[in-house]
């Protein structure tokens, strides 16, 4: 294929089809073809559907206990969610996406923004489908293409290329005929109040937003209501966000998959959420200069009293150390823990984090350092080998009955041969 340079801009939107399901039927080929169902934490709701899950009118966000009757009439397959499955699995797409073009935004853990402005206009759909059949073949992940002059664009058109099954659609002609059929609440950057003042306003469609003043677009809404508008007349003005900004804060919680009364489960379960949020800063190569312990009961029981507490601890000197986090987190529980409630929601959250080089060292601080790094390393070297919790501390516990709900877990484990699928020959 033949590239030009051309200042025209082309944006490719790649978004994986019902990906969670997706992910499944990558290790479960059983489940092809027939309706599938993935439920979000706790078995909660629906979050991700096939194809033919949709067609029996399962809805998304819809709550698990009000579909069951049409998952047991119509023999629905159900899983639960298995995000650290999910993460790798997208790790694999973006990676295969990045041999497309060296400008690239991660938008989510199923859809990324790629530039492809170097393709010629006749070309460019044929490259559209070079990315997804590359994708499908290395990951065995399905995706549908949107390509167009702006990133709003590309929405549009990777939202009419799902719809239609059609795979990739290349933008360019007839955009207006196109805007005209596009509700105005599918338009990215449109959310549910914009688009109550949309329509509230007469503009139902894409098509009425695009040729709205910019007087009254400038008046009504925001900067990036402005920018919406521009970039549907095909003006790019938001940029791909290449650059990938390292976070502000780590939290990680979990409701509990039964009501816990214990100040030993919850010990259990702050200390694993530590762990595990001492793990993602060490990824990104950041320390933590504070934690916020936090813990509830839940807000719907009217049974029983209601109860929610949370505690900020500032640290002396900024790390990434597990064990120390460990222990400054079952320091704050102690404080706020409160006898003969049954709690219903643990969490911790790591703040004030910064780069890892930049930390202030106290006099102790480079032997101390020395020792903490290195079993820091060894640790997050056995647990991305062979698992996460392949390596623990005992304070973590071993049955931990306080998880979240996974009835319909697959179990599957991308560092396990044992989860790999088995084909009769």
């Amino acid at each position: 294929m033949s590239f030009i340079n051309n200042s025209k801009k082309k944006f490719a939107l790649i978004d994986c089809n019902s990906f969670y399901v997706s992910c499944e039927r990558l290790f479960n080929p059983k489940i092809q073809n027939v309706p599938v169902v993935v439920l979000s934490n706790n078995d909660g709701c629906v979050i991700s559907r096939s194809v033919e899950a949709k067609k029996i009118g399962i809805k998304m966000g819809e709550p698990y206990f009000k579909v069951k009757e049409l998952v047991r009439k119509n023999n629905v397959q159900i899983f639960s969610s298995n995000y650290a499955l999910y993460g790798d699995i997208s790790r694999r797409v973006m990676k295969v996406l990045k041999e497309f073009s060296d400008k690239i935004e991660i938008y989510s853990i199923d859809e990324a923004f790629i530039d492809i402005s170097f393709a010629k206009d006749e070309e460019v759909e044929e490259y559209g489908k070079k990315i997804r059949e590359r994708v499908f073949k290395w990951t065995g992940i399905p995706t549908s293409v949107g390509i167009s002059s702006t990133k709003t664009l590309s929405k549009v058109a990777n939202h009419i290329a799902k719809k239609n099954r059609a795979g990739v659609i290349f933008l360019k002609e007839n955009v207006d005929n196109v805007l005209k059929k596009f509700d105005i609440s599918d338009v990215w950057g449109v959310g549910k109040q914009l688009s109550k003042l949309y329509i509230k306003n007469g503009i139902d469609n894409a098509f009425k937003l695009k040729n709205i003043s910019n007087t009254w677009v400038k008046k009504s809404t925001n900067v990036l209501g402005a920018k919406t508008v521009m970039e549907l007349r095909g003006i790019s003005c938001i940029n791909l966000e290449t650059q990938e900004t390292k976070r502000k804060s780590c939290c990680v919680s979990r409701s509990f998959g039964k009501r816990i009364e214990s100040l030993y489960k919850l010990k259990e379960s702050i200390t694993t959420h530590c762990l595990n949020a001492a793990e993602k800063i060490r990824i990104d190569k950041q320390t933590t200069r504070s934690i916020t312990v936090f813990i509830r009961t839940s807000p719907f029981d009217k049974s029983r009293k209601y109860y929610s507490n949370s505690i900020t601890i500032e640290l002396p000197v900024a790390t990434d150390n597990s064990l120390e986090l460990v222990k400054t987190s079952i320091d704050g529980l102690n404080k706020i823990y409160k006898y003969g409630y049954f709690y219903q929601k643990a969490g911790i959250i790591l703040s004030k984090l910064e780069e890892a080089s930049g930390k202030e060292l106290n006099l102790l601080a480079p032997i101390l350092e020395n020792k903490s790094k290195t079993l820091m390393k060894a640790i997050d070297f056995t647990n991305a080998k062979y698992g996460r919790n392949a390596i623990t501390i005992a304070q973590a516990g071993i049955n931990r009955d306080w998880k979240m709900r996974r009835e319909h877990s697959s179990r599957i484990d991308t560092a396990s041969f044992d989860s790999l699928p088995k084909i009769n020959v």
